[in-house]
């Protein structure tokens, strides 16, 4: 049996998007990246959020009313950052300037949730587990890869972050690396045994086994939590989400990827990306 992975306290472990029509989403995201769902909420509840999986193996979510409304407003990805106490995490934000905008509460059977700003608006969201500890596959093509924080003021952000959650960053020249202590020796200790050889290459910057996230200027995107989602061909990808009716928004190339960022057809935006490491 394969085993069942954790996250650390401080550690980004889940991501979903609510839409106001979430049959039609799960559409879009089961073309684009191979999902299949499992519902999680019981079928005469108003809202509906489903599990997204890959072989059986849980990804993300997707949530919104039972029936589409037809309200107006551009759905968001968000990131939920894992913690052992809720409750004292959500008071941690508040003390270091945040606001919570949705207070803890329990999501079913799979934990409890909380929404926050940080002090500049960028909302977060924080996740207690229970039977559900969060993505199960991250890094392989159609999952999630990591969330980036597009920050306004990133000094600023950098030492709230770093406060609630004690998160360090490494300035690499080319992007500023979010890591949180000891979450590679967790990695090494439960499901990535050789992480520690396989980045023993000059190639990894140090540190690299205990990234969670990356730091950016806010830029032409605007402050926010952006979610990446690993493919095996950016292209391919990109063109088949255009087919489906979502946007290629711009695309880049860098020594390590070549991305593109889209908006699936109600307008939530997100990111692929094509890991192409340097002499590959």
């Amino acid at each position: 049996m394969t085993q069942q992975r954790t996250y650390p306290a401080g550690v980004p472990s889940w991501v979903d998007i609510e839409h106001d029509d979430v049959e039609a989403a799960q559409s879009f995201y089961a073309e684009l990246f191979g999902w299949s769902y499992t519902e999680a909420t019981p079928p005469d509840a108003p809202f509906c959020y489903v599990v997204a999986q890959l072989d059986g193996q849980d990804i993300g979510g997707i949530g919104g009313p039972r029936e589409p409304t037809g309200a107006a407003g551009e759905p968001t990805w968000n990131t939920y950052v894992a913690v052992d106490d809720i409750d004292a995490a959500a008071n941690s934000v508040e003390q270091r300037g945040g606001r919570i905008l949705d207070p803890p509460a329990d999501a079913g059977e799979g934990g409890r949730a909380a929404t926050c700003a940080d002090p500049f608006g960028v909302r977060f969201r924080l996740w207690q587990a229970r039977r559900r500890p969060g993505a199960q596959v991250t890094n392989a093509p159609g999952t999630w890869n990591f969330s980036d924080l597009h920050a306004t003021d990133p000094a600023a952000a950098a030492a709230f972050y770093a406060d609630v959650f004690g998160w360090e960053f490494a300035d690499l020249g080319f992007a500023t690396m979010i890591t949180r202590p000891g979450y590679g020796d967790h990695l090494a200790a439960t499901v990535d045994p050789g992480i520690r050889e396989r980045q023993s290459d000059p190639s990894f910057p140090p540190g690299f086994a205990d990234a969670i996230a990356w730091l950016a200027p806010a830029g032409d995107l605007g402050p926010g939590w952006q979610v990446t989602f690993a493919v095996a061909d950016r292209d391919e990808t990109a063109a088949l989400a255009e087919r489906l009716g979502g946007t290629v928004l711009s695309s880049e190339e860098t020594d390590w990827t070549r991305a593109a960022l889209v908006a699936d057809p109600q307008g939530g935006r997100f990111t692929v990306s094509q890991f192409l490491p340097p002499d590959a």
